[in-house]
């Protein structure tokens, strides 16, 4: 390693299998790792020496390891070892903190041929430390044994099953100078290959039948020559550092690790594991080697009792020929173009008659082994017999699987077609059950073609799975069905009670929550009735039917509070509304003429009583409340202002609460110091309709009249003795009250000055122009369109056609009811 990276890297174990103590120690501390908690992850890469395990470390994390120089690499004597040992680094720019280790690489000629304890030693600790174990082989060497490293897997599986608790890790084999051949040829061979190793590791009593993918993610990528296709190689790699990020997130590459150590104790429990590895003896084999002695085929004639050396040469000279029958027989039916025909067509969909035609594939080299091996050694001759029919069913199993999962697919998209048509016309439980009966049948029916004689292969678990998808989709068109009905009536109820209540509130009087009590019970026991109908043909269990039915009842309440709300939030308009109608209209709701003789006082107080009542109403939601006293407190606390009663109160302000007495809080809907708060703003924009009309009376006060008659003589003679400033002024006065009556202004300042101001700026010019329109079509009637006066009024008519006219824009439409609507309106 470069000297100045030595805080960022650190040699973990020497070449001899020392452990840096201390030097791992002085790496966690410049690294911080104490401080990562959980959150880090250990990545390792294994495989052959020279094989580029360096530099694809330093591009895939950003490390700096020492690489084999590749000029000199192109000379044989120069392919010699770079890494020795196990080298650790922190990887650059990847969160979390994520710690690889460069492994010696395998197979190298210094340690020579015999001595690979140190390689399997490292492996073992590779894969009990890493949550990602990363396997640099080349694309040339998959199918290989001792280049693709699988007596090594095996040992350290074998061994690791034994010293230590298994833990989930993730091996991905990086397939380096990828060629033509595509990934998806070469991922399920490393997959069977890897699946092979482990079914051969002998495993505790625990872990008998436990599948690899329990403690083995198994992933497989490809990269292009470093050398030839630089850019692309660089391309690749980056693509592939993505998958790094966020590792041990829920479904990243370590994100199913278990038994995670603690990044502080990390140190401890690497020098730990690797003293145990160390001490193990069963590492500590020759290399395997590939020659007819050793294989454990032909070990037996060295265990069994001595027999003749005749019969020894006919059972080695049986067993070689025997196998290579085998042999044989299984790569002609590779190679049978049938059979390479039925399984691509199998990949792609469901084949006619693949049980009858595989069944004969298969037989046909069964018997052709046994014809060719007929006269040798039968004990020999059947145990290879059932080696070959055991290779045969491993080879064409994916296939008969895939078959089967094309049946499953294909009865499972029968049973959605054929559920949904029969929804239309037929009850929904009884569609659900004769319409399994049926398909799964089907299912059964199809299923035995796809199995072959000469296998008992168990379809349960494809049954199984079609049965569940099919009660899957059963139970997805009920919870549909389910959404549609619920929501339905959901709609039904808003519609229903929306409307009602709102015009029941809006009348707030002493009948309006009994009403809407009523409605709401009346309604949500006829939803609830509905939709217990609907739902008992949805075969739905009674406890899903008593939450939804609940459900719909809740949904209604809400629907209640909903609209009281948003009618409490409209409380202070609504008062404003009603003091506004009572004050100006009279009991029989006509408009009250005001003679200046009227008790404004009590027409105000009955007013605001009106307006107080409707407050009480809005304050609080009465669904479940019977009686409260909010309208007593309210009468008390803000309309009998100069009763006794109302002196005594102020020392304890009955408003001065956030909560009504026997109502619950989450029933209000204005509490009382909101109520107060609202009424102070009401008054304020209210008084001034009774003090307009206290001061409205015809005749000013007699020292006024006298006033007038001694300041304006002067004026009076000047009218004496000009009659047309009297007409004059007669049309300014009826242009006036024209304006006044068009404009509305008494309503238009209900609401306040500033609103009525904004609302007469936009309504004067379009009222102008509406009276001097109306005054230039009263000029343009023709005579012979007037209506017949009588003979005592055309004497006239000449001197009171002007006042006509300005008369008849009194008879105009108020401006509130053309085309230019008052904000009060509007609100």
């Amino acid at each position: 390693m470069e000297n100045g990276e030595q805080c960022c890297s650190t040699q973990l174990i020497d070449g001899d299998g020392g452990f840096n103590a201390a030097g791992i120690e002085n790496f966690i501390k410049e690294v911080k790792l104490g401080e990562c908690g959980l959150s880090y992850a250990v990545v390792s890469i294994m495989g052959p020496q020279s094989s580029g395990k360096s530099t694809l470390l330093n591009h895939l994390f950003g490390t700096n390891f020492r690489e084999m120089d590749a000029f000199k690499g192109r000379h044989l004597h120069y392919r010699s070892q770079t890494t020795k040992g196990i080298w650790l680094a922190k990887c650059a720019g990847i969160e979390p903190c994520t710690l690889v280790m460069d492994l010696e690489g395998t197979d190298g000629r210094e340690r020579g041929e015999d001595d690979t304890a140190f390689e399997k030693q490292s492996a073992l600790f590779a894969l009990a430390v890493s949550d990602v174990v990363l396997i640099n082989m080349w694309c040339h060497d998959i199918g290989r044994e001792q280049a693709a490293n699988k007596p090594l897997l095996k040992t350290v599986f074998q061994v690791m099953m034994r010293l230590f608790s298994p833990r989930k890790t993730t091996l991905m084999f990086v397939i380096r100078d990828k060629t033509r051949t595509p990934l998806e040829n070469l991922e399920p061979v490393l997959r069977e290959d890897v699946q092979k190793i482990w079914d051969s590791v002998p495993k505790p009593e625990a872990h008998k039948e436990t599948p690899i993918s329990e403690f083995f993610n198994v992933e497989v990528v490809a990269l292009s020559s470093y050398e030839e296709k630089e850019e692309l190689f660089k391309e690749q790699v980056a693509s592939l550092r993505q998958r790094f990020h966020h590792s041990i997130a829920p479904g990243g590459l370590a994100g199913d690790r278990r038994g995670v150590v603690p990044a502080s104790g990390f140190s401890f429990s690497a020098h730990q594991i690797w003293k145990v590895i160390k001490e193990n003896k069963d590492l500590d084999l020759p290399a395997h080697k590939a020659k007819p002695n050793s294989n454990s085929e032909y070990s037996f004639l060295k265990t069994k009792r001595p027999k003749s050396l005749l019969t020894q040469i006919f059972v080695m000279v049986a067993t070689v020929r025997c196998d290579e029958i085998a042999h044989e027989c299984f790569s002609s039916f590779v190679a049978n173009e049938e059979w390479n025909k039925l399984q691509e067509a199998v990949q792609s969909g469901a084949v006619a008659g693949f049980g009858k035609k595989l069944s004969s594939l298969v037989g046909l080299c069964l018997s052709g082994y046994e014809t060719d091996a007929t006269y040798f050694d039968e004990g020999v001759r059947s145990t290879k017999h059932k080696q070959l029919h055991e290779k045969l069913l491993q080879l064409v199993q994916p296939s008969s699987q895939s078959m089967l999962g094309h049946i499953r697919s294909g009865i499972l998209d029968k049973f959605r077609e054929a559920f949904g048509k029969a929804l239309n016309g037929e009850g929904f439980s009884s569609a659900a059950s004769s319409l399994m009966q049926i398909y799964m049948a089907q299912f059964d029916e199809e299923s035995a073609d796809a199995v072959i004689e000469q296998a008992e292969w168990d379809t349960s678990k494809t049954r199984e799975k079609l049965l569940r998808d099919i009660e899957a989709h059963i139970a997805s068109v009920r919870a549909a069905k389910l959404s549609e009905v619920t929501k339905s009536y959901e709609a039904k109820l808003n519609e229903a009670m929306s409307g009602p209540i709102e015009a029941l509130l809006d009348e707030a009087n002493n009948e309006s929550w009994p009403a809407i009590k009523k409605l709401f019970q009346q309604e949500t026991e006829s939803a609830i009735s509905g939709l217990s109908n609907d739902l008992s043909g949805l075969d739905v269990d009674k406890e899903t039917m008593d939450n939804m039915l609940v459900s719909l009842q809740d949904c209604a309440r809400g629907i209640v509070e909903a609209k009281a709300k948003e009618e409490a939030g409209r409380v202070l308009l609504r008062m404003k509304d009603r003091f506004a109608t009572i004050f100006s209209q009279d009991s029989d709701s006509m408009p009250r003429v005001w003679t200046g003789k009227e008790d404004v006082r009590s027409i105000t107080r009955t007013a605001r009583s009106a307006s107080l009542k409707l407050l009480s109403v809005m304050a609080a939601i009465r669904l479940n409340v019977e009686l409260d006293n909010i309208e007593n407190i309210l009468s008390i606390a803000l309309l009998d202002m100069n009763t006794p009663s109302k002196r005594r109160i102020k020392a304890a302000d009955p408003l001065a609460s956030s909560t009504w007495e026997k109502v619950p809080p989450s029933s209000t809907l204005i509490t009382p110091i909101q109520c107060k708060s609202l009424w102070r703003q009401f008054k304020a924009e209210t008084e001034y309709n009774e003090a307009n009309r206290r001061s409205n009376t015809w005749f000013p006060p007699p020292w006024a009249i006298v006033a007038l008659i001694v300041l304006g003589f002067n004026e009076f003679m000047t009218l004496l003795r000009n009659p047309l400033y009297v007409g004059l002024i007669l049309v300014g006065y009826l242009l006036a009250k024209a304006l006044w009556a068009q404009l509305d202004i008494s309503n238009e300042f209900r609401n306040g000055a500033l609103p009525g101001l904004i609302s007469l700026s936009i309504k004067f010019v379009p009222t102008v122009m509406n009276l001097m329109r109306k005054l230039v079509e009263e000029g343009q009637i023709p005579e012979t369109n007037r209506p017949e006066r009588p003979v005592h009024e055309s004497k006239n008519s000449h001197n009171s056609s002007g006042l006509s006219s300005a008369t008849s824009l009194l008879e105009a439409r108020p401006a509130n009811e053309s085309d230019y609507p008052s904000t009060a309106k509007e609100d």
